[in-house]
């Protein structure tokens, strides 16, 4: 699904967010990707979004070039940043079908899916109100809403649970795990180390621009918690 292929991208024409990097990404996988502040991570999942270039190397999803092919890319892709930007002066509704025009979904189908997750991510009573009168969280859900209803087969998320509430939050997981079950693939960053280690079935580990573990979670954790292995990595020289 996802192929990442010894991505170099430079700042500064110095400074390497990220270096030589190489992941596959397959049908199904929950990817958890975890770094310290300015390892790198956004700077690659902008990259896979086609929101940033990069110097060398090649993206490709579901077979298509971030760089040849952005639209086919984009048309497969939902991207969630950490500080989403949104169109406040409309209402959630209007930003909802606003997502659903851009990927073509159907009416009745965009309808339904729209009814079932404002209901379950208790914005039903809310969408008809403007966006600048949400809070965080509310914005939060509102994105991962208008990324789930049209069904993308790569799902990339920036630190997706910030903002959001425990309920929230479970809710997030759970359409993670349903999504990966047809077949989709997600790839997201965090620091919150649990939900890698208990969700994901692969995880790795980016430090100064290098990905300096990488496979199954249960492989690269062994007997210690993902906690326990990141501290080893980050303390060392």
């Amino acid at each position: 699904m996802l192929i990442i292929d010894s991505v170099v991208k430079t700042y500064n024409k110095t400074k390497k967010a990220n270096d030589n990097i190489s992941l596959t990404i397959e049908n199904g996988d929950l990817f958890g990707f975890v770094g310290h502040n300015g390892a790198g991570k956004t700077t690659l999942l902008k990259a896979i979004a086609g929101i940033i270039d990069f110097d060398s190397g090649e993206i490709t999803v579901d077979g298509f070039s971030v760089k040849k092919d952005a639209i086919a890319v984009k048309q497969r892709i939902a991207y969630i940043p950490d500080n989403p930007d949104l169109y406040e002066s409309l209402s959630g509704i209007e930003y909802l079908n606003f997502v659903g025009d851009v990927f073509k979904v159907p009416t009745l189908e965009r309808k339904s899916l729209i009814e079932n997750y404002a209901k379950k991510f208790e914005l039903d009573q809310v969408l008809n109100h403007p966006i600048s009168s949400y809070s965080h969280g509310m914005k939060q859900k509102l994105v991962i809403i208008s990324a789930l209803i049209h069904k993308p087969k790569l799902l990339l998320l920036d630190e997706p649970f910030v903002g959001l509430d425990p309920k929230a939050a479970f809710l997030l997981k759970e359409e993670f795990k349903a999504l990966c079950e047809q077949g989709s693939s997600i790839f997201f960053s965090t620091h919150v180390l649990e939900v890698v280690e208990k969700l994901c079935n692969k995880v790795a580990i980016i430090k100064q621009g290098k990905i300096v573990a990488q496979g199954y979670t249960q492989d690269i954790i062994k007997n210690q918690s993902l906690e326990h292995l990141f501290m080893e990595i980050a303390s060392e020289a």
